[in-house]
């Protein structure tokens, strides 16, 4: 009862939930349009590319989220190009855009004025700190995310299965893909707060590949992935509330345990009908 009455008590913990929910369905989503299109490896290079924004911003006093938002929708749309032209192959574009915007974010922050700032919220997460406005943004990105899949789930789920069978059908392959990447960047950005750079990706691919094991159907992963990333988001954040533990890493741990547990429990089956 500590947690539900803290909820109610006090802002900042109110604001912590409210921003888990929206992440958790957001990235659930998303993730699917990720782990569908095998493109996790993309999310993890808009994701650490973002951090290059981070340092501009300390370095420049801006609001860390812009700069980041900045250097993550520079990197999807660079990513997409890159590959989409063939100038460069899809995992050497990440590889570098990847390495690039750690290297950035090191050398800005380091060389800003005063004592360098604390970024371990940031690489790990700290969904307490979550303000307002980033709970106004995130609930924008959410309600963009439903209407976008709501409305086009059809066309996504070809572009993120077989784009040249997309291609075949007439579809507007090229928009979707560039559409997609900025919505992942935004994603990205906007769940910074409550999981952190280091983790954020498994936020992404945890939910939809726990859901795929029970169905193959792109719209039921979809809300099953919104559903289970949403419930780790709370669960991750009262476990960190009871015992004082990072509310990001808290979240991996209850997603870890429930894919061992959704993996373990066919192969049970599997043995007692071979004991049998």
């Amino acid at each position: 009862m500590d947690f539900l009455s803290g909820l109610f008590g006090y802002q900042f913990l109110a604001h912590a939930a409210i921003a888990a929910v929206l992440s958790g369905v957001t990235c659930g989503i998303v993730g699917t349009y990720v782990v569908c299109r095998r493109t996790v490896f993309l999310s993890g290079g808009i994701t650490h590319a973002s951090f290059g924004g981070i340092g501009l911003a300390y370095f420049l006093g801006w609001n860390p989220i812009l700069g980041a938002t900045l250097f993550a929708l520079l990197s999807a749309v660079g990513i997409e190009w890159a590959s989409d032209r063939k100038r460069i192959r899809e995992d050497s574009a990440i590889g570098i855009v990847w390495s690039i915007g750690m290297a950035l974010g090191i050398i800005f922050i380091y060389l800003t004025p005063g004592y360098a700032p604390n970024i371990t919220g940031i690489l790990f997460g700290n969904i307490l700190t979550v303000t307002p406005t980033d709970l106004t943004a995130s609930l924008l990105l959410t309600l963009l995310v439903a209407l976008l899949f709501g409305g086009w789930w059809r066309p996504i789920m070809y572009v993120a299965f077989d784009r040249d069978f997309a291609r075949s059908q007439q579809m507007p392959v090229r928009t979707i893909s560039y559409a997609m990447a900025l919505v992942v960047a935004l994603t990205i950005v906007f769940s910074i707060r409550a999981v952190g750079i280091v983790l954020l990706i498994s936020l992404l691919t945890f939910p939809t590949v726990i859901v795929n094991s029970l169905t193959r159907s792109f719209y039921r992963l979809a809300i099953g992935s919104a559903v289970v990333a949403t419930l780790a988001n709370l669960l991750g954040l009262l476990l960190s509330y009871k015992l004082n533990i990072p509310t990001g890493a808290a979240t991996i741990f209850v997603l870890t345990v429930t894919l061992i547990v959704v993996k373990t429990i066919p192969l049970c089956r599997n043995l007692r009908r071979v004991a049998r």
